[in-house]
């Protein structure tokens, strides 16, 4: 929990509308929320701020895909982390892989398909939450 009794989420998403639409949503459902346009610029607020989730996109400019989820989730394993894509293939005839199977395979808590609801959001959200809180009791515990 944050400094003003909010749970703090990390968004990190290249596109401002998609950002905006999440950030909004958040704050309107008590959460405190910092936007990162772009991998580096998720990085660095991860540097310098403490958060109790992060939601990433998979497919973001200057970082190769799923290179994102597996830097978030090395730099702070103990985040959960919601992975989101909305990757679209031009020729439905062909099997698309299974890019958010990846990402769970690549450390992230929960995938989320775009466009999503906000509904299933926050109960992505709700979900990581209430496992890390389960996790961490256990450990304290331990």
């Amino acid at each position: 929990m944050g400094r003003d009794g909010l749970r703090h989420i990390l968004v990190v998403d290249d596109d401002p509308m998609v950002c905006m639409a999440i950030e909004i949503y958040l704050q309107r459902n008590n959460f405190r929320v910092t936007i990162a346009e772009g991998g580096e610029a998720g990085l660095r607020a991860l540097e310098h701020e403490q958060f109790d989730l992060m939601i990433v996109d998979i497919f973001m400019p200057h970082m190769r895909g799923f290179e994102s989820i597996r830097i978030f989730h090395e730099r702070a394993p103990v985040i959960p982390l919601i992975a989101m894509s909305g990757y679209a293939f031009a020729n439905l005839n062909s099997p698309a892989p299974d890019f958010l199977r990846m990402a769970l395979e690549l450390g992230a808590a929960r995938c989320l398909r775009k466009p999503f609801t906000p509904h299933a959001l926050l109960a992505a959200i709700n979900d990581c939450l209430a496992e890390h809180r389960d996790i961490a009791s256990a450990a304290r515990l331990g």
